[in-house]
């Protein structure tokens, strides 16, 4: 467990360099930022094209064919309903963000200047915290099916 803390450690220092490299640049760090996407990008999609090209062969190999083959379907139904169940409460988590940032400024806003709106200001918030409470429930609906 803590080498995958040591081992994104670079990635964190990376993410500070990069971001002090486009603030100081101008348009030549937003020119570094997009190459250094391009790279990553192309990293990505060769290690996503190394994990399909292996598919299940390699795990039967190592672990036997039998036993890899109930467990590959077992895990995958599992698998993909925890990946629904954490794209549910992200997105969900989100859209609650930008929908209570937005709503809320614009509720302080009109109760700097009439603070009898504080009631109705605080219910538009609330109805915008409700997307997260949402997504939440669908998440753990999508956990106990796993």
């Amino acid at each position: 467990m803590t080498s995958a803390w040591v081992a994104g450690l670079p990635l964190i220092a990376g993410a500070v360099v990069l971001a002090r490299v486009v603030t100081r640049r101008g348009r030549s760090g937003l020119y570094i930022l997009a190459a250094i996407g391009a790279v990553l990008m192309i990293g990505a999609v060769v290690l996503l094209v190394a994990a399909l090209s292996a598919g299940p062969a390699g795990a039967a190999v190592a672990v036997g064919a039998a036993k890899s083959a109930a467990a590959a379907s077992g895990t995958s139904s599992s698998s993909a309903a925890l990946l629904g169940a954490a794209i549910a409460v992200a997105g969900s988590t989100i859209g609650a963000g930008i929908a209570v940032a937005y709503a809320g400024a614009a509720a302080l806003a009109a109760m700097s200047e009439r603070s009898e709106l504080f009631g109705r200001a605080m219910v538009i918030v609330g109805l915008a915290e409700g997307i997260a409470i949402y997504g939440l429930i669908i998440g753990i609906l999508l956990i106990g099916k796993a």
